[in-house]
């Protein structure tokens, strides 16, 4: 069947009426069908949680979700970033690289760990709780991949590797590696308690990076704008409210293992992405569809200015496809594409003036200058 663009916002909405009729049907893949509901009673069994970070941007997400699911949290941290957050939650302040004497003789039933990039910060870590804690979750990430190369790769798939692995300087090309070890340290540590979550692009309201924020605010501004690559690009991304709640959720349920956690629940195209974007705004935006090699020959790029979508070929053929079903079956349940949009544009819109900077962007004359060269082609 031909790949249908929806050009107004009563068309993408007929599209997604077409979607709902496409389950009902069975023309989507089972995982799409398993989306559970996200867990709003207060817990049975309140946990003490320990989260290692908790004041950045995934980390607020967990702290308030476990609040209202009864769990008293305890944050670990330098102290330095948002310290004015959760004023009624307790707070040891230390350092990952080389204090942790705020952790000894605490005993947690559960504990997260946001901020570790390198291994010898989970291994110290897991040393001084050792015997003190019921599970031990390291946040990781599904760069921690040898390859992404391979189209629905699952949880046992190759993980990367370095020459040196003592190495701790976190670059490009050392963090997935790094992320793999430090993976492995928490393992080692507690093999039959640990949990391993392998998020994609994590996005939503409070994010700083600009990675997925560009989309809605370029929307919003309306005009002629470029969508990049071809329509049918799968791209993936978290809500990190989505995130926190499936790792509370794994915490809760004593889970074990490793999960990839991207959404949505079903394949989303670029341009389903950019039109359901469209879709909670009143922008007159017009997208021209830009093909990748014209992009690169023009230094406009994924990730640095055209955040979510990475074209589907070599090496990156994968990256947009990545396995969820283990999630999914396990509790990840992932909030509409409109809320995620919507959400994440009023945040940006409040922030002030000052504030409202995209690190991940297409500058304005940028834009026009590659949308003239694409018009003037041949």
């Amino acid at each position: 069947m031909p790949w249908l663009v929806p050009t107004t916002r009563r068309h993408f909405l007929a599209s997604a009426a077409a979607s709902t009729a496409a389950l009902a049907h069975g023309l989507v893949p089972p995982s799409a069908l398993a989306q559970p509901e996200p867990r709003t009673d207060p817990a049975d069994s309140p946990m003490r949680l320990l989260i290692l970070g908790g004041t950045g941007f995934l980390g607020p997400h967990q702290v308030q979700y476990a609040l209202e699911r009864g769990h008293t949290v305890t944050l670990f941290n330098r102290g330095r970033t948002n310290p004015h957050l959760f004023p009624d939650v307790e707070k040891l302040v230390g350092d990952r690289n080389n204090d942790l004497t705020a952790l000894e003789g605490r005993e947690f039933d559960a504990v997260i760990d946001n901020s570790a990039n390198i291994p010898r910060w989970v291994r110290q870590s897991c040393e001084v709780l050792q015997g003190n804690i019921g599970s031990y979750q390291y946040v990781s990430s599904i760069s921690a991949y040898a390859s992404h190369d391979i189209p629905d790769m699952d949880e046992t798939a190759d993980v990367g590797t370095l020459d040196d692995p003592t190495v701790e300087r976190v670059t490009g090309q050392t963090y997935g590696p790094l992320k793999a070890y430090s993976e492995q340290a928490a393992r080692d540590a507690y093999p039959d308690t640990h949990i391993v979550v392998r998020p994609g692009l994590i996005v939503g309201p409070g994010d700083p990076t600009g990675r997925f924020t560009y989309w809605p605010v370029r929307i919003d501004r309306g005009g002629e704008t470029i969508a990049p690559g071809n329509p049918t690009d799968p791209v993936q991304f978290i809500d990190a409210r989505d995130l926190a709640r499936f790792q509370i959720t794994l915490a809760e349920d004593n889970a074990t293992g490793t999960y990839n956690a991207t959404g949505p629940n079903h394949p989303l195209s670029i341009a389903e992405l950019l039109y359901g974007i469209r879709a909670v705004t009143t922008s007159d935006v017009r997208f021209t569809w830009v093909d990748a090699d014209f992009l690169a020959e023009h230094e406009v790029y994924p990730w640095s200015n055209l955040p979510v979508w990475v074209p589907p070929t070599e090496p990156m053929r994968g990256f947009g496809s990545v396995n969820c079903d283990r999630a999914i079956a396990a509790g990840l349940t992932c909030l509409p594409l409109a809320d995620t949009a919507r959400d994440t544009l009023d945040w940006f819109k409040a922030l002030p003036a000052e504030h409202q900077r995209l690190g991940a962007s297409l500058q304005p004359d940028k834009e026009q200058q590659v949308l003239a060269a694409w018009h003037a082609r041949g």
